[in-house]
């Protein structure tokens, strides 16, 4: 084989055999280099890796950060953060009456399970196994209950019962739920009407009765009121008598009789024999 010298300026003769190992090593260079790459994997943060090796599941999980693997091995995230699936569905009360309920399913995947789920499930497990178990365990629950209910004050005792059938079902599938919200429940109008006509006369009720009671208590401090000066009156009259009254005249005239005014006394006109003092 002939090529061209650089150094020499030339072109030389290269036997055949020596071409074929450079190239040889070069494409062995080229084929570590790629392997390299191919053995260095990244995990991002918040995610957890599932390793596959021609399509099979290995059953390894990579944590977030770098990671030196075998090279014919493919790594797929998945994530484990906390994810919200919001679902509006359409679901019966007890009494049968159709009510429109908003939810938001809090839940995230357990990373110790996560070779399991992308085994089992697939990446598409909330497509494939949360949203219909949701969508069930929201009828099931709201089924038991009135609309009425419902609608004034048992949305947590469904919450609760909700929560408690997803985290036994999806649990169980490596899902772990954390909550769930009923962020609005929608009534038929008629329904909805009626319900707030009972409460509005309810609190009406409440307040006419409150204030029975409060005139009641008013009549009462009235009452109390009355038989105390009632009773101060009895008091007084018992301690006054004719001669209490006759010294108590005494003493206003002697008051008087010392008066600078001018006046008239006229001595044993008065009544009980007290003197008239008559002013000029």
């Amino acid at each position: 084989m002939t090529i061209f010298d650089a150094q020499r300026g030339r072109v030389v003769e290269v036997p055949g055999g020596s071409m074929l190992r450079i190239v040889g090593l070069a494409v062995i260079g080229f084929l570590i280099v790629i392997l390299l790459f191919s053995a260095v994997t990244r995990v991002d943060s918040g995610a957890v890796g599932v390793l596959t090796l021609f399509g099979r599941v290995t059953g390894e999980a990579l944590p977030e950060g770098i990671h030196l693997i075998n090279p014919l091995k493919t790594n797929h995230e998945l994530s484990i953060r906390t994810q919200e699936l919001k679902e509006t569905a359409s679901v019966p009360s007890a009494e049968g009456l159709v009510i429109s309920l908003d939810t938001s399913l809090i839940f995230h995947l357990n990373p110790d399970r996560a070779a399991e789920v992308y085994q089992k499930i697939g990446p598409r497990y909330i497509e494939v196994l949360i949203e219909p178990n949701l969508r069930s365990a929201i009828r099931e629950a709201t089924a038991s209950h009135s609309a009425n209910a419902l609608y004034s004050g048992e949305r947590e005792m469904v919450a609760k019962q909700i929560v408690a059938q997803l985290a036994d079902l999806l649990g169980r599938r490596g899902i772990l739920v954390e909550s769930i919200l009923l962020r609005d429940i929608q009534l038929p109008n008629t329904l909805k009407a009626s319900i707030e006509s009972k409460q509005q006369a309810e609190q009406e009720a409440l307040a006419m009765s409150f204030r029975l009671q409060k005139e009641k208590q008013e009549a009462e401090r009235k009452r109390i009121e009355a038989a105390g000066i009632r009773d101060f009156q009895q008091i007084v009259a018992q301690g006054i008598s004719s001669q209490l009254l006759e010294w108590k005249g005494i003493e206003a005239t002697e008051n008087l009789a010392k008066s600078p005014n001018a006046k008239i006394v006229v001595i044993g006109s008065g009544k009980n024999g007290l003197p008239l003092i008559l002013g000029q």
